[in-house]
């Protein structure tokens, strides 16, 4: 089994201080390196995604119904669109191998929607490295983790959750993707880094 780590979204604008902080999400970034540094032998591949928008009319909005449209985040070129500083360190480090970037002229929930620099899909990058089982982590839950792990289990991965390396925009909306995701198939645990 050739296992692999989905890092979804840990940027600075989904974290505290954000344009769409997260409650959580500076904690969740650290606990998602610490696991990286410590699990680093039992992944194959370990891959993060970006939000990076440049001019994505139907998503991004002055004037933002927050179920279709958003205020402007993880826009080319801010500060905002950078990723935490303890997941740039592992980018840095080659902890993480390859980052996908997915959005940039629209909504893209998904990790699936995103593209490595050669400008290869996602799926294409996780099948050339013969990838069967994902575990997913990241920001946030209940929008890009619950969209990215539905995607991989749509694409016949084995895929888990590591509930404890996710934060949600709300409880309740968090609770229900768990729950969808639940019935998809999809494992649902907890990591155990120390």
């Amino acid at each position: 089994m050739r296992n692999a780590l989905l890092v979804v979204d840990v940027q600075i604008d989904f974290v505290e201080g954000g344009s769409l902080g997260v409650k959580g999400g500076l904690t969740t970034a650290a606990m998602i390196a610490r696991h990286v540094r410590h699990f680093k032998n039992e992944y194959q591949f370990i891959v993060a995604s970006r939000d990076y928008h440049e001019n994505a009319p139907d998503h991004i909005s002055d004037h933002p119904d927050f179920v279709n449209t958003w205020p402007p985040h993880c826009m080319v070129g801010t500060p905002g669109a950078a990723f935490v500083p303890t997941i740039q360190n592992l980018v840095r480090e080659k902890y993480i191998q390859e980052v996908v970037t997915k959005g940039r002229d629209r909504a893209a929930y998904s990790a699936f929607d995103g593209f490595n620099r050669a400008g290869h899909p996602l799926l294409e990058v996780l099948k050339e490295q013969r990838i069967d089982h994902i575990d997913v982590c990241g920001i946030a839950t209940d929008y890009c983790v619950r969209a990215s792990a539905l995607d991989a289990k749509k694409n016949e991965f084995q895929v888990r959750v590591l509930v404890n390396l996710c934060a949600a925009v709300n409880e309740e909306s968090g609770q229900k993707a768990l729950e969808e995701m639940k019935a998809a198939g999809i494992q649902l645990q907890a990591a155990t880094a120390p």
